[in-house]
């Protein structure tokens, strides 16, 4: 099938600079401390911007090299690692949990569940009752543990029979937690090690971490949540600065906005052989075809005209930080943005992609 063209370079100079309006409009009028953006296409980033303070405390502006944390996005990207150990003969998207966890005793009832059902969140996990506040305020202290969380969280879980009907839809971080801890097990190191080697490293996304950014980057700011003054800048040092590591494979990323469109452009070029084809659709495929569904770490959209066809969608928070992207993998255009708060951050975030979409989509509503 011929690819629509990107935009003419002679209109790209325009676009952004309305894009920096956009951007600038949106992070003013939510009083959020920052806001970043940038926008994909087959080429690559198109353009990016940065508005506003790293931090509340020392307001140092903030730049198009600053890493942003990722959230729930990370989601996509656990898959991705998973994918590439497929591509290699390492591991299956039907391989049941016994195979994936042999060394955790699975109830019975849990026979027939498979890596493909915790990554579409059709398992029967729920994270109630499992992933609470005084187990992640407890693993919180001892981020040298992660591992060893990760397996202790699959052991309690699978221990007694799912909490809800399988394939069915419900969203549970611990889904993630556990393809993480059947990741470690394939690959005999941990997650973030997997992540690394098989993602971060190959793609050249040289900015990628885990955990709340440290250093010369922004810091998110409390949503009132974890008990800390709303819009109060958190220590990213902090154990409060970002969730527990052990939840990695479902939401601590972060980097900056151009290495994560190193990633996203992986869905605009059908795996860009980085991914194989038949890896980039197993990725991106629904288990069914209603109007709004999940695939493996994305949201999927059957079908939006301004994308021509299906649209993956995703958005993370720690409830610091908040990140959306929104992927037209056949109109080949792609849209990320990030604020280092929640709140009013997340509502500048999401509106914001919106405007990006409208602008490079020829005026089309999402």
């Amino acid at each position: 099938m011929q690819r629509p063209n990107t935009p003419a370079e002679p209109n790209l100079k325009q676009l952004a600079m309305q894009a920096a309006q956009l951007l600038e409009k949106r992070r003013r009028r939510s009083r959020t401390p920052a806001l970043a953006a940038a926008v994909i296409t087959r080429a690559g980033v198109v353009w990016s911007g940065a508005n506003g303070v790293r931090s509340r405390l020392d307001q140092t502006t903030v730049t198009h090299a600053d890493r942003w944390h990722l959230g729930s996005n990370t989601k996509a990207m656990t898959a991705a690692i998973y994918a590439r150990l497929v591509q290699a003969d390492l591991a299956r998207w039907d391989a049941p949990l016994r195979e994936l966890l042999p060394d955790i005793a699975v109830d019975a009832a849990w026979d027939g569940v498979t890596a493909a059902d915790l990554l579409r969140h059709r398992s029967g996990l729920r994270d109630a009752g499992l992933v609470d506040r005084h187990w992640i305020e407890a693993a919180r202290h001892n981020p040298a543990a992660a591992a060893s969380q990760r397996s202790e969280l699959a052991a309690r879980a699978l221990a007694r029979p799912p909490r809800s009907a399988r394939d069915r839809f419900a969203y549970a971080n611990a889904n993630y937690v556990l393809v993480g801890a059947a990741i470690e097990r394939i690959v005999g190191g941990t997650w973030e090690d997997a992540a690394r080697t098989w993602l971060f490293a190959p793609l050249g996304m040289s900015s990628a971490g885990f955990g709340a950014p440290r250093g010369a980057d922004p810091c998110g700011h409390s949503s009132g949540f974890l008990g800390v003054g709303v819009g109060a800048a958190v220590d990213p040092s902090s154990p409060q600065a970002d969730n527990p590591a052990f939840m990695g494979p479902a939401g601590t990323v972060h980097m900056t906005l151009a290495d994560q469109a190193r990633f996203v452009r992986l869905f605009l070029s059908d795996g860009a052989g980085f991914l194989t084809r038949a890896s980039a659709s197993a990725l991106t495929s629904p288990p069914s075809n209603d109007e709004h569904d999940y695939a493996f770490g994305w949201g999927v959209i059957q079908h939006r005209p301004w994308a021509q066809g299906p649209v993956l969608v995703h958005e993370g928070s720690n409830t610091l930080w908040h990140a959306v992207a929104i992927v037209g993998p056949q109109r080949g255009l792609a849209v990320l943005t990030a604020s280092n708060a929640a709140g009013a951050g997340s509502r500048a975030a999401q509106g914001l992609a919106l405007d990006l979409v409208r602008l490079y989509a020829g005026g089309q509503r999402f």
